[in-house]
């Protein structure tokens, strides 16, 4: 019955009454009725339909309604937050009960001529469990969460406080709603208290509802997994163990996903990105594909990973360790001397990866420092590779792909987790070109299972919205910089005409970072719209399957659609069923990545303002990174970013121009703009609030700071 109705209003252009539906269904008896009835209620309890004050339905996704996940400022408005979508700004007098990461129903509003958006329901509670500090006040407990925009009071049960001390950071389950706000709460978990080592980095993990720990169920299935390569294993394989096979990475990686070749034919190379087999071991039904499809994704943290498998599979037999055979799923691409693939091949292959190279190492030969010990035999190899990265960097250039040349921190922990310092992290040849020879490998998985016209995950990054980058470029021409081109953005290539006229300009930093924010989220979706930032007409994620779980799905799909080679019924069968499955599979990676992304950044956050708790009166140059009307944030070489607020700007009082997005001051007309170096004080630094402050320092005609 769901479906017929669900298929039916899909095919209508206009709403349905319940007896329209009941006559174009033939369901017209009393039994009939009823049961359309109670389907519609369900389906409207689901957010699939939608019933209009006429009485008349329709799906959802066809009303004037949003559904989308909320998030909540700590000032207590927030944003609506919908997939593919611009968020929208969510009033605190609108939230309707609704609290931060909750998703709800929205009615769009407009308020003085602003697109807004008010809640009407709420469809999940995603605040069943909250992380926060355990207290004795006036000798009794008390619970405070540590998300400061969760606004809302918890009553512990005090029979499951006994084992609590003060201090502890405990994970407390929702399991009553007292009154609006006003929740009864049970302690689920102690993290541990709140000055152990390593307590900290916990709690942010907890709150965000990543899981460190796998259930028994899903260590013992893998301790039942072999742990080198057995023979039935290579049936069926291409055996690769004989060819020049290695991995390049960090200094301190241990899941080691991919391997890269290289043989040059004629005017030709013959590449070969080499994956990790993950899908070979970790097949749908198992425990550990349950719990991988959960997590979604690794998540790399400051002082440790937390990983989507268990460390048997992550750094043992799916890890392309060198000196020991491993399975796994080869891309072989001959590639022409423009950066064309003109043939490839996709194939399950047992490999041996002849040595674990390291980006600092490589680095050291492509820049013809030296040549490390033991890296001898593979010096031409090497060469050779950023010969054909070199031409696949200038082919994804001439279609437009945008080098935002972003900067990343890098936070230096010692073994007790107190940061000592904050670094950039080191970019060099080799990291680029493993960059290019996974992307060449993904366009052309992609590509494979496109033409063949079968369900698939893609790796999606839609069309900017025009609005929003056309306030970047009034943003560029309040700086007083004239861009030349294009005003539609249909194409990179016009995104990336305006990067290169900025390039060069002194606030190309706080440029780059305002155009990318210009740009919507890349995401996971069974439609192909290609992957804008790429310029890539279709992408895919194939080459890290130990550490997430779209790739390990690809690698999943090219076993079943080409690996076993299905007959017709047979594929017919598997398109109807990843019709249904991927969908909703693509929706929960996408939320995963950014869970876990959240995390990351409130963990770097935290860790950067506690580093900066030991330098307070220290001086830092600077330059301004954005500017709203309380203030602005001033960052530093190494990405620490602090507030300047308005009220510390001395000597005059400062005006917010949303317009130029500058802060100017009322009586001596002295602006503070967008990229503007200054030099600062840090004045206060929060590990618990995670902030950071700063004063301007101004300096005389003569340059000394006072």
């Amino acid at each position: 019955m769901r479906d017929e109705i669900l298929e039916l209003l899909k095919k209508e252009n206009n709403a349905l009454s319940v007896t329209q539906i009941a006559d174009k269904l033939s369901l017209n008896t009393v039994e009939g009725l009823t049961k359309i009835i109670e389907t519609l209620t369900e389906l409207q309890e689901e957010c699939l339909v939608y019933c209009s004050n006429k009485d008349k339905y329709m799906l959802f996704n066809d009303s004037h309604l949003l559904k989308g996940r909320l998030t909540v400022n700590k000032k207590g408005f927030g944003f609506l937050i919908i997939e593919g979508s611009d968020d929208i700004y969510v009033d605190s007098k609108n939230m309707n009960g609704a609290l931060n990461n909750d998703i709800v129903v929205c009615e769009p509003i407009s308020v003085n001529g602003r697109k807004e958006a008010r809640v009407i329901k709420v469809l999940k509670k995603e605040n069943t469990l909250v992380v926060g500090e355990y207290n004795i006040i006036d000798g009794k407990p008390h619970f405070t969460p540590d998300d400061d925009k969760l606004k809302i009071e918890i009553e512990l049960d005090e029979k499951s406080c006994e084992d609590l001390v003060d201090g502890h950071k405990i994970q407390v389950s929702i399991v009553k709603e007292l009154s609006r706000y006003k929740y009864k709460g049970e302690v689920v978990k102690i993290i541990g208290h709140k000055n152990d080592p390593g307590v900290d980095i916990l709690s942010i993990v907890y709150d965000h509802g990543i899981n460190d720990i796998f259930s028994e169920s899903v260590i013992n299935e893998v301790n039942e997994m072999p742990i080198e390569v057995l023979d039935s294993d290579r049936k069926g394989r291409k055996d690769l163990t004989n060819e020049v096979i290695f991995t390049i990475d960090g200094d301190d990686t241990k899941d080691i996903d991919d391997a890269i070749s290289i043989e040059k034919k004629g005017d030709n190379y013959i590449l070969g990105v080499h994956i990790a087999d993950v899908s070979y071991y970790v097949k749908e039904g198992m425990e550990v594909y349950k719990e991988a499809y959960n997590r979604g994704t690794s998540v790399y943290l400051v002082d440790r990973v937390i990983p989507m498998l268990p460390h048997k599979l992550s750094n043992g037999i799916c890890s392309l360790n060198p000196n020991v055979d491993r399975l796994a799923i080869s891309c072989v691409m001959e590639i022409d001397s423009n950066g064309k693939v003109i043939s490839h091949e996709i194939f399950e292959s047992v490999i041996k990866s002849n040595i674990q190279m390291t980006y600092k190492n490589v680095n050291k030969i492509l820049d013809d420092i030296e040549v490390p010990k033991g890296y001898e035999p593979f010096v031409d190899k090497l060469k050779l590779m950023y010969e054909l990265s070199t031409i696949l960097r200038k082919s994804k250039i001439k279609k437009g792909y945008l080098d935002f040349d972003s900067d990343e921190a890098k936070i230096l922990v010692d073994d007790k987790g107190k940061p000592t310092d904050v670094v950039l992290r080191d970019r060099g040849k080799g990291e680029n070109l493993i960059e290019d020879f996974m992307i060449v490998a993904n366009e052309t998985v992609a590509e494979t299972i496109y033409h063949l016209d079968l369900p698939f995950v893609y790796r999606i990054h839609e069309i900017p919205d025009d609005e929003k980058v056309n306030d970047f470029l009034k943003q560029v021409s309040s700086l007083g910089i004239v861009v030349k081109g294009e005003r539609t953005f249909k194409y990179p290539k016009s995104m990336q005409k305006i990067l290169d006229q900025v390039k060069e300009k002194e606030e190309f930093k706080v440029l780059s970072t305002q155009m990318l924010r210009c740009m919507k989220k890349a995401i996971y979706k069974e439609e192909n719209v290609g992957h804008y930032g790429l310029a890539s007409k279709c992408y895919t994620h194939f080459t890290s399957p130990i550490r997430r779980f779209p790739d390990t799905t690809v690698h999943n799909l090219l076993r079943k659609y080409l690996f076993n080679k299905p007959d017709e019924k047979q594929l017919n069968k598997l398109i109807t069923y990843y019709q249904d499955y991927l969908p909703p599979l693509c929706i929960h990676a996408s939320e995963m990545e950014r869970e876990s992304i959240e995390c990351e950044r409130d963990i770097e956050d935290m860790k950067m303002a506690e580093y900066m708790e030991d330098h307070i009166g220290d001086i830092y140059d600077g330059f301004i990174s954005s500017i709203m009307n309380f203030g602005m944030f001033v960052q530093l070489d190494n990405m620490i970013e602090g507030l300047v607020h308005v009220n510390e700007l001395k000597g005059d009082y400062y005006i917010f121009d949303e317009n130029t997005k500058t802060l100017k001051g009322q009586r001596k007309g002295k602006i503070y703009k967008l990229g503007q170096k200054v030099k600062v004080i840090v004045t206060n630094a929060s590990k618990e609030q995670s902030i950071i402050d700063f004063n301007i320092i101004e300096g005389d005609e003569d340059g000394n700071t006072k």
